[in-house]
């Protein structure tokens, strides 16, 4: 009788897995300035063979069965298996400074990190198999980083390049992460107190979204770099006509062209968000409303709005992820942020400097996304109540 897999999707993941043993586990280099050598998983971890093809087996073999068993052991042991993972790259990092040199600088191969991504993806494959339900897969995701936070707020991965590129620049590192959340708020506040009644005026006035998508379109087509640049010389002449807004923080270069042109990206999905989510509501629902006797406002905020809402939290979900991402381009005219410490790194060639940059931009856009996940699975749930 054939054997009949399952789960495909993780089969898949565990011939990737076979072939990330293939690849460098960590790189070790001499000190800072000289460029590292991989080392495999079974140099620097000497279980590492038999643990490895202990799990391997397991998910292979629990890919050919069928049930919620078995899903729930396929997350478990994956994620115990990225927990193994980050604490086994602090103690190869540990083990090599110890034997070579304090100065060594050992840092994530390119075997780690896909071995770790591979462990993600069938937690997340386990995860929707599992639950249909919001709310659960948001806690089911949030709770495999319970395990490799320890690990890092304990100290065990300090020894690793990156952390102690961090702890160099501890200063650097806070000011840039107080300058993207700025960029972020800066961003996001006045996109609202715009986008939300130009999408109000477009729902209210049928015949003007054509011109207004259009002008909001040709914003959006024009590349980050170029509209920052636009903004440059007006602004710098403008702050040289009227020196008093130089006073205010306005400049040519820096915080105000980055902020000015983040907003403009950020109005055409918070204005199409607010426009689909009016447009969804029945005009049933609205007739009933008029008949019980509500107001335009009574029926706007009791009625419009909540059906509205999910719609136009999922709209700023994007706007909020974009803005985290594109404020490291704003960096190029000197807003700050973690795009600065990217691009010092970049010019440096510090691949560790690059990193300090690039994974807090990437772990500050998935906190942001979770925070919405959560809100609209909580808003899911009291409507199904």
């Amino acid at each position: 009788m054939p054997i009949k897999c399952h789960n495909r999707v993780l089969l898949l993941l565990v011939i990737l897995a076979l072939a990330a043993c293939a690849l460098p586990f960590v790189n070790f280099a001499p000190n800072r300035l000289m460029s590292g050598e991989g080392r495999a998983v079974w140099q620097v971890w000497t279980f590492s063979p038999v643990l490895l093809a202990i799990a391997l087996v397991l998910l292979l073999a629990l890919a050919l069965r069928q049930g919620r068993l078995p899903l729930l052991l396929t997350l478990i042991l994956s994620e115990l298996l990225f927990a193994v993972l980050f604490w086994s790259a602090g103690l190869a990092a540990t083990h090599l400074a110890a034997v070579e040199s304090p100065l060594a600088r050992t840092s994530t191969g390119s075997g780690l990190w896909l071995w770790l991504a591979l462990c993600l993806l069938a937690c997340s494959d386990a995860i929707r198999r599992l639950t249909d339900r919001p709310l659960w897969r948001w806690l089911l995701n949030a709770q495999i980083w319970i395990l490799p936070l320890l690990l890092l707020f304990s100290g065990e991965l300090n020894d690793l390049s990156l952390l102690k590129e961090y702890a160099n620049r501890q200063d650097v590192f806070d000011d840039a992460l107080a300058q993207h959340l700025t960029i972020l708020f800066g961003t996001l506040i006045p996109a609202l107190l715009i986008g939300v009644p130009v999408g109000l005026w477009c729902y209210r006035h049928l015949a003007r979204q054509g011109s207004v998508f259009a002008v909001l379109n040709v914003i959006q087509t024009i590349p980050s770099v170029a509209l920052f640049g636009l903004l440059i010389a007006p602004l710098a002449g403008l702050v040289k006509q009227f020196p008093v807004l130089s006073s205010l923080g306005i400049a040519g270069t820096g915080l105000t062209p980055a902020l000015i042109a983040l907003v403009l990206y950020a109005l055409l999905p918070l204005s199409r968000g607010v426009l689909a989510g009016l447009s969804q509501v029945s005009p049933d629902v609205l007739e009933s409303a008029n008949a019980m006797g509500m107001s335009p406002q009574q029926r706007f905020w009791k009625v419009q709005l909540p059906i509205a809402l999910p719609l136009l939290l999922r709209s700023l979900r994007v706007v909020a992820v974009q803005t985290v991402g594109m404020a490291v381009i704003a960096a190029l005219i000197g807003a700050g942020g973690f795009g600065a410490l990217v691009f010092q790194g970049l010019l440096s060639s510090a691949l560790d400097l690059v990193l300090l940059g690039v994974i807090p931009t990437i772990a500050l856009a998935v906190v942001i996304d979770a925070i919405f996940a959560l809100w609209l699975a909580l808003l899911k749930g009291k409507n199904d109540d």
